[in-house]
């Protein structure tokens, strides 16, 4: 990355040509972020609404310098190669510096990038991170990770084999309360782990959207990527940033409920369980395991349930974990445990120490300096996104499925294997 830095000073003094070049206390890392020689270089892939978001953050982040930003859609390109511009200038650099691109391939082939984030729809997802890794960047990809088992799988294939430090956008594991949740369950307060239970949304469906006349700016085919062509509708791509993303809701693009928060509180369930390099082996729909929840149990016993409520009446709130001698639940900003002594118990030099990250992007940030593996590194992102991809296979089949977590594969099931992936729209592949 050294060498990616000094490339960037060079562009800095390039560009200054024709006129005297001040080099700024900001450039300097005068004003606490780091000096211009020292800051990761960062493109950014997506700038939806939850792209948006991350865009708007890292570019705060003192440690990082985008210099360039894809994007299908005219308007928010723009939007944000400007903002770039402006935190380009405030650092002492020249907003020469900051590219907008239409083709993220574009932006992938600059050797001046160090690491890249991530926000598109999640059937994008697996060709980006792989090609980002294989041209040697840093990723950090929004949640969930993959539209599917096998993407998930390349993706983390393809960090490994580049030597890539890959964090998952499933930021609830930077989060304090569901590190104590978590470290609560694993060192045995609550006893032996019986149940757990999910509150999240359900299953995506096919698309049936009618077709609409495509806006001035976007870029339909290249939005549409790897997936089978269809109309544009505005519910896929809103027109404005602050509309949610109605992708979300179609088999297409993305896995529904249950990959969207699914990606988050099945995540936490896997943390909790220790779980992070395996998963269930047995996942059945409502009706028979259970009659009205989505089942899943592991090799140990533990059963987990994708319900919203307990058998005995309880509302969930976000994750509740049940065990022989208490419960905790938890979810965003709030933990609750049962006896209530639980929630004071020391943490800090806990027999089984989870790890402890100072913010999820910050946490990137540390790892890509360091070389160490994140919170949420890749190979988590893959196995909490394969219970949801699972969970969302049962459904559809509507059959209980017996699934192998070393091999990645259902047993005996061919029929269920084969939506292990999906085909790609040529001359898309990974």
């Amino acid at each position: 990355m050294a060498g990616t830095r000094r490339e960037f000073l060079k562009a800095a003094a390039v560009a200054a040509v024709g006129g005297p070049y001040m080099i700024t206390s900001a450039a300097l890392g005068a004003d606490g972020r780091a000096a211009a020689s020292n800051r990761i270089t960062l493109g950014s892939i997506g700038i939806g609404r939850q792209g948006e978001y991350h865009f708007r953050s890292l570019i705060r982040n003192g440690d990082f310098q985008v210099v360039a930003v894809a994007e299908v859609y005219k308007k928010f390109r723009d939007m944000a190669v400007e903002l770039a511009q402006e935190a380009l200038r405030a650092a002492g650099g020249s907003e020469a510096g900051v590219k907008g691109y239409v083709d993220y391939r574009d932006l992938l082939a600059r050797d001046d990038i160090d690491a890249v984030l991530i926000a598109t729809p999640d059937h994008q997802h697996g060709l980006m991170a792989c090609l980002a890794a294989k041209s040697g960047k840093d990723v950090y990809c929004e949640k969930p990770l993959s539209l599917t088992i096998r993407e998930a799988r390349a993706m983390v294939d393809a960090a490994r084999r580049y030597g890539r430090v890959f964090q998952t956008g499933s930021q609830q594991r930077s989060d304090r309360e569901f590190w104590q949740a978590c470290s609560i369950v694993r060192n045995g307060y609550i006893g032996r782990v019986k149940t757990v239970h999910v509150s999240v949304g359900g299953p995506s469906r096919p698309c049936d959207l009618p077709e609409e006349p495509v806006p001035d700016g976007l870029d339909w085919d290249r939005w549409l990527g790897p997936a089978a062509w269809r109309p544009f509708h505005p519910v896929l791509r809103p027109p404005h940033n602050d509309s949610f993303p109605g992708w979300r809701s179609y088999r297409e693009y993305s896995g529904g409920g249950m990959t969207d928060w699914g990606a988050h509180h099945f995540d936490i369930a896997q943390w909790g369980l220790g779980m992070d390099s395996s998963g269930p082996v047995e996942i059945c729909p409502p009706g028979t395991r259970h009659p009205q929840s989505l089942t899943y149990v592991y090799a140990d016993g533990v059963t987990m349930y994708h319900s919203g409520r307990t058998d005995d009446g309880h509302n969930v709130n976000g994750v509740l974990f049940t065990g022989t001698e208490g419960k905790v639940e938890v979810n965003r900003g709030t933990i609750r445990t049962w006896p209530e002594s639980l929630v004071s118990v020391p943490l800090q030099r806990a027999p089984v120490p989870l790890y402890r990250s100072r913010g999820h992007h910050q946490d990137w940030v540390d790892c890509i300096r360091s070389r160490q593996r994140p919170v949420c590194d890749v190979e988590i992102g893959c196995r909490s996104v394969s219970v949801c991809h699972l969970g969302n296979i049962a459904y559809w089949l509507k059959r209980p499925l017996k699934w192998d977590p070393a091999k990645e594969d259902f047993i005996g099931d061919p029929e269920a294997s084969r939506w292990l992936s999906r085909p790609m729209r040529a001359p898309w592949t990974i």
